[in-house]
């Protein structure tokens, strides 16, 4: 009887030395990569987006020396992706010591594609555990975190399977409320594109200090915003520091505009 070969485990976050003495980042982009997002080239957007990004921290000592990097997406065949760089494992993340998070250096960004609906909900409830069992795993290795940060974007109201309007991210609510006053993670919740009505009221619920709609699709200033939100963590810097950061992203202006 032959065996099938076995697929390679998934790899332990931290391997050297220089990395497991690092103060870790935990960074984790939950993004909607629904159908919607295949007009007006915005997936193509996202995805030259993530590259360059991806370049950016590999360059930043700082960053890539502390930041970890794990993305959920929530559109597609799957509905929900967790994505390790750019590796699909699935609707279901591993648990701890193997995690989708990969040291910065090492992110490699997956490439997006457009398709299915707008499981928010899910895909956020599925990224605050990844972020609450990596921080488990990292205690239990004696090492030691910063504050995560968890970025959702989205160009649409939150739906159900079918497709259809749904309201069931208020029952994150009071667990989102609750992390917050613990600063268990910084939540930043934006929208993209064209507005949709009660769209924005929906990533003022989730994030009540930290929401925007975006005019276009400005994934670069997106990302780079994380970057100096992250950098600004790394420096102990005041709530103020980050509002900051946040209000010079929603003033953005040029660029990245829906066609007419």
């Amino acid at each position: 009887m032959t065996v099938p070969p076995q697929p390679d485990p998934l790899p332990v976050p931290y391997m050297g030395f220089e990395f497991d003495s690092a103060q870790r980042l935990p960074l984790l982009l939950c993004l909607d990569t629904s159908t919607s997002l295949s007009r007006h080239g915005a997936i193509a957007s996202l995805n030259t987006a993530l590259r360059s990004w991806a370049e950016s921290l590999a360059e930043d000592m700082a960053l890539s020396a502390a930041v970890d990097v794990a993305v959920i997406t929530f559109g597609g065949v799957d509905r929900i992706t967790v994505w390790q760089g750019a590796t699909p494992l699935g609707p279901v993340a591993p648990e701890w010591p193997h995690s989708p998070f990969v040291p910065a250096h090492e992110f490699r960004p997956p490439v997006l594609k457009a398709d299915g609906v707008t499981l928010l909900d899910r895909a956020l409830r599925l990224a605050m555990n990844v972020v609450a069992d990596y921080k488990a795993g990292l205690r239990a290795e004696g090492l030691t975190y910063y504050r995560p940060q968890i970025c959702v974007v989205t160009d649409g109201f939150p739906s159900d399977e079918e497709g259809r309007p749904s309201h069931a991210y208020r029952e994150l609510l009071p667990d989102l409320r609750k992390a917050e006053e613990e600063r268990r993670f910084r939540l930043f919740a934006v929208g993209v594109g064209e507005h949709h009505p009660g769209a924005e009221e929906v990533l003022r619920d989730l994030a009540p200090h930290y929401h925007a709609w975006l005019e276009g699709f400005p994934f670069a200033e997106l990302l780079t915003a994380m970057s100096h939100s992250a950098k600004a963590t790394q420096g102990g810097a005041a709530e103020a520091e980050f509002q900051e950061i946040f209000a010079r992203l929603k003033r953005r202006r040029g660029g990245g505009q829906v066609p007419a």
